[in-house]
């Protein structure tokens, strides 16, 4: 603090300079402008294009394993979503998410298969969701053009 010398005066001034605060907020404010679209997550695939009834909003964040067209198994809830998991690693996360909501009405699981990848690799991830207690599961598709409402 800084003592202003007026005349007849001793007080201590107690303005306080914002401008640089401003500054540092504006600069934070651009930075996360500029990093908040790279931080999108998620493993890039094409679904088949199909007519089918959309999830309703009510139901719970579903479990989602996504199977890309190299094959590699993907699941929503892990760790680090958008890295590849084995099989196994697959299994094991599932059976624990699977297994802590028992008591309440069990969450969807869905399997997203790009178009392009082999048949065998989404029927053994169906597979696997099967033997680690998934009740059913479900296949998310893309809307085709033809089922798409006009408004």
């Amino acid at each position: 603090m800084a003592l202003l010398h007026q005349p007849g005066s001793r007080r201590p001034m107690s303005d306080i300079n914002v401008v640089p605060f401003i500054d540092v907020m504006l600069v934070l404010l651009v930075i996360f402008m500029i990093t908040a679209p790279l931080l999108t997550q998620g493993v890039k695939v094409e679904l088949p294009k199909t007519a089918a009834k959309a999830i309703t909003e009510e139901q719970k964040e579903p479990l989602i394993v996504t199977v890309d067209a190299t094959g590699n198994f993907y699941l929503n809830l892990a760790d680090k979503p958008n890295q590849p998991i084995t099989a196994r690693t697959l299994s094991y996360l599932v059976t624990n998410q699977l297994s802590a909501k028992q008591a309440e009405n069990q969450r969807p699981v869905l399997v997203r298969g790009d178009k392009n990848a082999n048949y065998g690799k989404v029927v053994e991830a169906m597979v696997l969701l099967q033997q680690a207690g998934a009740k059913s599961v479900g296949l998310i598709t893309q809307p085709s053009p033809s089922d798409k409402k006009v408004s």
